[in-house]
């Protein structure tokens, strides 16, 4: 009953005679709720209007050429861009710069103490993972939330924030787009796979597509190429890149490091405490395994470049791998074990090794000194730049809103 009666109060017709007293409404958006009428009907009652009266539809030019507004929902665990780890903040960063530099008014959301030439609206200080004072979820709500409120403000939303976001996407009109940045368990499938027909998605490797779901587009993440440049005198030693976890083979690294009686380097974030401390650890001495612990965006570019080759031996099928092609626009050869994203990220025997064994591990970095780092480089600003990918964004984007 009380739903009839706000129907009819929001059209504006009288109640009907048996309608009962109303206690709360929240106006439906493009509707002009008449409060005389509801007070004059619902004694005592009032509206804690959230948006105006009448809310408009904004309508924006979007043909050929023209600026596109766009919203992009970044992660909120770390600083956009990251310090030091943070991929799926690297990513909003890179979207979020490419973008306004194409020319396109661009809003991040993001960390209060991100950096970025965007207009930045944010609902968080910091990030959780910086700030142990902050309650993720709570911190994660507000700021989903941000941007769904402000949905009318933009042509796009683009969501680079996994599946939590795709559960606001039906309360708006604004068409959304999430990069999945790959599936952390099969139990967050189904919220893909809810909002399969209404959203759209974007994959960032073929290998990552998921068979459930419809994709608008493979998009490799690209990357700020003219960053990383051929090392002038590179080493002998040998380089595990990214979060120490067994997915990722530092211990492998380590091995392959001893057999080839190489010195390996390990930089990045310790993502398993227990993991590190039983295989990791008792191998470090400073001189044949060195930990440098993360490392910043300052130093990326040295240390991926100074490497003989950047060992990434992983043990699951990896979407993508930023280090991966960080390293070749350095000229360092990558060898990796041909799973997941990798024989899409890597020209086997021209750009690094793909390798299945041990053995194979071996002789790939006794070869890697015979493939020419220039032509390393050169394929992957051809194929990684962040140009390339903001292009195909954008191209995803007119597509969609066609």
């Amino acid at each position: 009953m009380h739903w009839k009666l706000l129907d009819r109060l929001v059209r504006g017709d009288e109640p009907a005679e048996g309608d009962k007293t109303v206690t709360a409404v929240q106006p439906k958006r493009g509707a002009h709720v008449r409060g005389d009428v509801l007070s004059l009907y619902c004694p005592g009652f009032s509206i804690r209007r959230r948006y105006p009266e009448v809310i408009p539809r904004r309508h924006h030019d979007t043909g050929p050429g023209s600026p596109l507004r766009v919203a992009v929902l970044a992660p909120i665990a770390w600083r956009t861009p990251p310090r030091h780890y943070g991929p799926w903040e690297q990513f909003a960063s890179l979207l979020t710069e490419g973008l306004v530099a194409a020319g396109h008014d661009v809003t991040l959301f993001a960390t209060a103490d991100s950096v970025t030439a965007a207009t930045l609206h944010s609902a968080a200080p910091t990030g959780w993972s910086e700030d142990p004072t902050i309650e993720p979820k709570v911190s994660e709500c507000l700021h989903i939330a941000a941007v769904f409120e402000r949905a009318d403000d933009f042509d796009v939303i683009h969501n680079g924030f996994d599946f939590l976001p795709l559960t606001y996407s039906g309360l708006v009109d604004t068409p959304v787009i999430t990069t999945i940045h790959g599936f952390s368990s099969p139990r967050i499938v189904p919220v893909y796979e809810r909002y399969d027909a209404t959203t759209h998605y974007v994959a960032i490797s073929d290998a990552d597509r998921h068979p459930n779901l419809h994709y608008a587009a493979t998009i490799h993440h690209g990357i700020d190429t003219a960053a990383f440049a051929v090392h002038p005198a590179p080493g002998d030693h040998l380089l595990f890149f990214g979060r120490i976890h067994p997915d990722k083979g530092t211990a492998h690294a380590i091995d392959i490091a001893r057999r080839t009686g190489r010195r390996l380097d390990i930089a990045g974030i310790v993502q398993d405490e227990r993991y590190f401390r039983e295989e990791i650890e008792p191998h470090v001495d400073g001189d044949r395994v060195r930990y440098l612990g993360p490392v910043t965006v300052a130093e990326r570019a040295e240390v991926l470049g100074g490497a003989h080759a950047l060992l990434h031996l992983i043990d699951f099928d990896e979407p993508f791998g930023y280090s991966v092609v960080e390293a070749m626009a350095c000229g360092t050869p990558v060898i990796a074990n041909g799973r997941g994203s990798m024989p899409e990220l890597i020209d086997d025997g021209t750009t690094g090794f793909l390798v299945d064994t041990t053995e194979g591990a071996v002789d790939a970095v006794g070869d890697a000194d015979q493939l020419d780092r220039i032509s390393i480089r050169a394929t992957a600003v051809e194929r990684f730049d962040v140009s390339r990918m903001i292009e195909r964004y954008v191209a995803v984007y007119s597509d969609i809103l066609e």
